[in-house]
């Protein structure tokens, strides 16, 4: 139980149905949807949609997203990939040719399809209740009418906002300053791309005046782009994959993004008694840093588009974690990384929806990098993502850049299961952190006994390359501990990530957090 003297939050209960996610405006359109007749997946888009507005430097219509679902009545749980490809134009060898050995954050061919809006519509086909326009109006009304910029939407700006060209100022800089709280902001151009998906379906994103604006921006800034590949694009019903840990199912997406990481991570620290160290410790918080450096190294090594990945098999495999295990010193810091030569950065937004029938849905949404690309459409405001600088550029490598091909991924959604049944639809954000931070959360509901909130509001760790970035809710005394330890420690500017998640009670009630890095909130009914 939190100390009640200090500044905090309780988790929430409520018995007919629940939303988290990062800003409150989203909480509360998903919450009404609900209560308007609508499921747990009407409810996840409707409060996913207005969040390009609410938090533009995290996502929009222009980015991807990824969905775990878990349907009314079942205990089974299905995956959506809406994420986009990589253009039929697209060569490596043009970037190769320029000496860079990374794809550049704002370059043309970091922009892969955006797949979000066939997404949020294919999903509400296979899985909605309500008609589309009712579960679109709300985000429609916002983005015309604007809404107030939260505190940390503002710092993220001030954090991020440079990097928006001129157009994307026009769209997403009105004030002519970067934004203060409360400063409105409307997107009408949005307003009108939903409309136009509404009336016509993907049609109405991927063909016609909205793709011809996209299209031609990026051809205008050298890109390779054609009508043809907004056009053909599809996203992609999949097969999650699970591991478990000490009795608790951990359900991930699979490739593209980067689930089988966590699950690997989590079978490195199932070798080692976590639940008899301090939860806050350096011991808990070396551990967690050794094994996930090495379950990165893993990554960086084979996780790729499920086409082109073989090593699936290899990073699920409970041996694979128990072997890596052992290479890890309890006293020192010791692990070794490769040099990463794709760009890594923290920025998504999550949110997550159980209704009264218990359908579960678990939505992961984003830009990527602050503000994406940083590119705009003159005509929409269609802020485009940089996905595509999650490519590597060394030939022969299974995640490098070729056409129709999609990148690695960091966002991911989770759930949790135990006895075979739905326990926890979950999410973290940051960026290439939500491996770790999915296998952080896992650890404390399950070692530590942590209810929902407390799980999230814990201070947290990330080895990154190498340094170890560890956050100001840790004690002095723990920073200076892992530095003896032989870690690289630094507090980080930014707060590493954010999260939410539900947790299904057997009781008939559902309690949630969301966590206190972000504006947002869980709230229900």
């Amino acid at each position: 139980m939190r100390d009640f003297h200090l500044p905090g939050r309780s988790p929430v209960w409520f018995e007919n149905g629940i939303c988290a996610t990062s800003h409150p405006l989203s909480a509360q359109i998903a919450v009404q949807t609900l209560r308007d007749g609508g499921n747990a997946m009407d409810a996840a888009l409707a409060g996913a949609a207005v969040m390009g507005l609410c938090e533009p430097p995290m996502t929009g219509l222009g980015g991807d997203c990824f969905a775990l679902i878990s349907p009314a009545g079942s205990e089974d749980i299905l995956g959506f990939n809406g994420s986009g490809r990589a253009p039929a134009g697209a060569n490596p060898q043009v970037l190769r040719d320029r000496g860079l050995t990374s794809v550049p954050a704002e370059d043309p061919l970091a922009v892969t399809i955006p797949g979000a809006v066939e997404g949020f519509c294919r999903m509400h086909a296979l899985w909605g209740r309500r008609d589309l326009d009712a579960v679109m109006e709300p985000a429609i009304h916002y983005m015309e009418n604007g809404v107030p910029m939260a505190p940390r939407v503002v710092w993220d700006y001030e954090y991020k906002g440079f990097a928006l060209t001129e157009e994307a100022k026009r769209h997403y800089l009105p004030w002519g300053r970067m934004p203060k709280p409360g400063d409105i902001l409307r997107l009408p151009g949005q307003a009108e791309v939903l409309r136009r998906v509404v009336r016509d379906g993907p049609k109405g994103f991927y063909e016609g005046e909205v793709a011809e604006d996209m299209v031609d921006t990026l051809k205008a800034l050298g890109g390779p782009h054609d009508l043809e590949d907004f056009a053909s694009h599809r996203g992609t019903e999949t097969d999650p994959v699970s591991g478990t840990y000490h009795g608790v199912e951990l359900w991930e997406h699979p490739p593209n993004g980067q689930g089988a990481t966590a699950i690997l991570l989590s079978n490195i620290l199932a070798q080692f008694d976590i639940a008899s160290m301090d939860p806050f410790g350096a011991d808990r918080a070396h551990i967690e840093a050794e094994a996930t450096r090495l379950a990165y190294d893993t990554r960086n090594r084979f996780l790729a588009d499920a086409d082109h990945m073989t090593r699936l098999d290899h990073m699920l495999d409970p041996e694979t974690g128990a072997k890596l295990a052992r290479l890890i010193d309890p006293r020192r810091a010791t692990a070794t990384l490769t040099e990463l030569s794709e760009e890594v950065h923290k920025d998504t937004i999550y949110i997550t929806v159980v209704d009264r029938d218990r359908m579960s849905v678990s939505l992961i949404y984003s830009i990527f990098r602050g503000f994406g690309s940083g590119i705009a459409t003159p005509k929409f405001g269609t802020l485009l993502q940089n996905r595509g600088s999650g490519f590597s550029l060394a030939p022969g490598h299974a995640n490098e850049m070729a056409p129709g091909k999609r990148p690695m991924h960091t966002i991911i959604p989770g759930m949790l299961k135990r006895d075979g049944k739905v326990l926890m639809p979950f999410g973290v954000m940051g960026g290439a952190y939500q491996a770790n931070g999915h296998a952080r959360f896992l650890s404390n509901i399950v070692d530590f006994g942590m209810d929902p909130q407390a799980a999230m509001d814990a201070p947290r760790a990330f080895a990154l390359s190498d340094r170890l970035n560890v956050e100001r809710g840790y004690a002095p005394e723990v920073h200076q501990a892992l530095a003896d330890m032989g870690h690289n420690v630094m507090i980080p500017d930014e707060a590493i990530g954010g999260s939410q998640a539900i947790r299904i009670h057997d009781n008939g009630w559902l309690e949630a957090g969301s966590d206190s890095r972000k504006d947002g909130c869980a709230i229900g009914y």
